[in-house]
């Protein structure tokens, strides 16, 4: 495998591609020039997103009614993540053998039938049981769609291609928890049917709309053995921008969706002395500045390089972390000081929102580069499991150090941490062929 695919390798098959779908995606001015495969992925992962924005608030108080400690409430919550760590390799292996769709579909189904199950759930074990199992559902589904989505365009639209993407999941989320508060009047077993009910409805799009024959697989992409699978793997770890690519996927796991998402609420409350609907607003910050920067950073990711993308990510999100900082430093108790700390806050949530725009597109876009269009579930399931390494291990870190020292501490570490790629990406080669930007 090399850095780079060779040139030509992927343009004749994307120009026949772009052909075909051509009526469709001019009525999509989003999504103009992609194949229509990014669009039903981006829906699908619409249909999870906003599904799991419903269910995510209402764990932790379901599991509290089986009169558990915090502690397993939040078990509930970790073991998902970790059962998707732990199957992530062999989901890789499951695409390369047996095909993006059909993993894509099992998972999808596996986590909508294990979350109707657990709705139904009478003691605390079944229902981490039936989280775990639906963890291991998430893992299939997460891998097979980004192989997917890396393959059916050309290297010049993987950027966007990411983005829009990343865009489905950021709506999806976003609206959500929106929903969830009126799911859960009704009763608090209710966002379990309605997740696994969306889930539904993303496996019959997946069913409807990616038959074999719009993959466009390779005739000479034929299953190779296990050891084969393992040399690519090699290979691509040897590749300095794939090695940038999981650096730069590892902190982003760390400090965005675990240290930031955990520890964030609590110094809203505990540092700032402020009410909890500030936090929400700081939320929401973030996702509306990554939601209006992810199309013209998945277009710079085609246009002017992955490198430069991923240095406008990862700096602005040492940078947020450096203003996260700032604000509990400035702290010192009420007037022009709490005030200065709340308006540090917002402005690193929205600095951080920023990086993230650019953080959803071009790791991804590098990732595809290295695979080359190739079948690569078991170099897209490692790149994956590095983000959910971070956020197993972000939570933990940053609640202990806040508890030995205070919330100066944790954002200083996460700030610290958000450099370090910062640096691979200096080393790392370009692998955008810029001879196929149109």
């Amino acid at each position: 495998m090399s850095e780079t695919p060779a040139a030509g390798e992927e343009s004749s098959d994307y120009s026949s591609r772009t052909r075909r779908f051509g009526g469709a995606i001019r009525r999509t001015p989003l999504l103009h020039g992609l194949p229509k495969e990014v669009a039903v992925l981006s829906a699908i992962a619409f249909f999870v997103a906003i599904g799991f924005g419903i269910l995510a608030p209402a764990l932790p108080i379901f599991a509290k009614t089986f009169d558990v400690t915090a502690l397993q409430a939040s078990a509930v919550i970790s073991v998902f993540a970790l059962m998707r760590f732990v199957f992530a390799p062999i989901a890789g292996v499951l695409v390369d053998r047996l095909g993006e769709r059909i993993i894509l579909t099992s998972g999808l189904l596996i986590v909508a039938i294990s979350s109707a199950i657990a709705g139904f759930s009478q003691t605390y074990l079944q229902l981490v049981a039936f989280r775990g199992i639906g963890g291991i559902g998430s893992s299939m589904f997460t891998v097979s769609a980004l192989a997917l989505l890396l393959r059916v365009v050309d290297s010049s639209q993987r950027g966007r291609a990411a983005s829009a993407f990343q865009g489905g999941f950021l709506l999806g989320g976003v609206a959500g928890p929106a929903v969830g508060g009126i799911v859960v009047a009704i009763s608090i077993r209710a966002p379990f049917f309605v997740y696994a009910a969306s889930l539904f409805a993303a496996a019959l799009v997946t069913l409807i709309f990616l038959t074999r024959a719009q993959l466009h697989e390779r005739e000479e992409e034929v299953s190779h053995g296990q050891s084969d699978k393992l040399q690519e793997l090699r290979t691509a770890l040897r590749n300095k921008a794939y090695q940038a690519a999981l650096g730069t996927n590892l902190i982003s796991g760390f400090v965005s969706f675990g240290l930031r998402s955990s520890v964030v609420p609590l110094f809203v409350v505990e540092g700032l002395q402020r009410g909890a609907s500030l936090s929400g607003f700081g939320f929401l910050a973030a996702a509306a500045v990554q939601a209006l920067v992810l199309l013209p950073a998945g277009r710079m990711a085609d246009t002017q390089g992955r490198r430069k993308a991923l240095l406008f990510g990862t700096i602005a999100t040492a940078i947020g972390m450096v203003f996260l900082t700032l604000a509990d430093a400035a702290v010192n108790g009420l007037g022009q000081a709490a005030m200065l700390g709340t308006i540090l806050f917002l402005v690193s949530m929205a600095i951080q929102g920023f990086g993230a725009a650019f953080l959803g597109s071009a790791p991804s876009a590098v990732v595809g580069d290295v695979m080359g269009g190739k079948k690569g579930g078991i170099v897209v399931a490692t790149f994956q499991m590095m983000s959910d390494v971070g956020a197993v291990l972000g939570p933990l870190a940053a609640g202990l150090l806040v508890d030995l020292f205070d919330f100066s501490w944790a954002f200083a570490f996460g700030a610290l941490l958000a450099i370090l790629p910062i640096f691979l990406v200096i080393r790392m080669p370009e692998t955008l062929k810029r001879s196929a930007v149109t």
